[in-house]
């Protein structure tokens, strides 16, 4: 019983002053509160207008998502040898850890993955439409092991990365 006495002594002068403490944090610190904010209730101001073109309304992640991966095209026309280095480049910072310092799959994080992740000179990689290859990797694979890169990558990096995969070539 004693315990218990000397503990709810102790725990309350805790209690109280990290108590203290918060009402201090909510009456003087810096970022406004909601109960202080002014309130505009309906029809009391005009109603905004938003400028024009403020909101993307053609192109950007919606556009490649609704379009089928057979007609998805890269903007890159030619094999570019700078478009293939910055997809290097890309691809060491992106999918090396997964796919390999070689591209074979057996990157350092990729050997815990069952499957393992795919050997990007295979036939079957080498021979993906471009397309194909930009929906694996923007929206992952289902029931593989790709993860869903479009909020990581950027789309013409995402291209970048598809062009120098494709330059690899088949493994012999």
């Amino acid at each position: 019983m004693k315990k218990i006495l000397i503990l709810a002594l102790v725990l309350l002068p805790l209690l109280f002053v990290a108590y203290e403490v918060l009402l201090f944090i909510d009456n003087y610190a810096n970022p406004g509160r909601m109960r202080e904010t002014p309130v505009v209730r309906p029809h009391e101001k005009e109603i905004l207008i938003m400028e024009q073109g403020l909101v993307p309304a053609a192109g950007g992640e919606a556009f490649y998502r609704a379009i089928p991966a057979n007609e998805l095209r890269s903007p890159f026309q030619a094999p570019d040898t700078g478009v293939i280095t910055a997809g290097k480049n890309l691809y060491l910072i992106y999918c090396a850890q997964c796919h390999g310092q070689n591209y074979d799959g057996n990157g350092t994080v990729g050997q815990s993955f069952a499957p393992l992740p795919t050997d990007l000179r295979s036939a079957k990689v080498q021979s993906m439409l471009a397309g194909k290859i930009f929906k694996d990797i923007s929206y992952g694979v289902p029931k593989g092991r790709q993860p869903a890169l479009d909020t990581t990558i950027d789309i013409t990096d995402r291209w970048r990365i598809i062009a120098f995969v494709q330059s690899l070539g088949l493994r012999e």
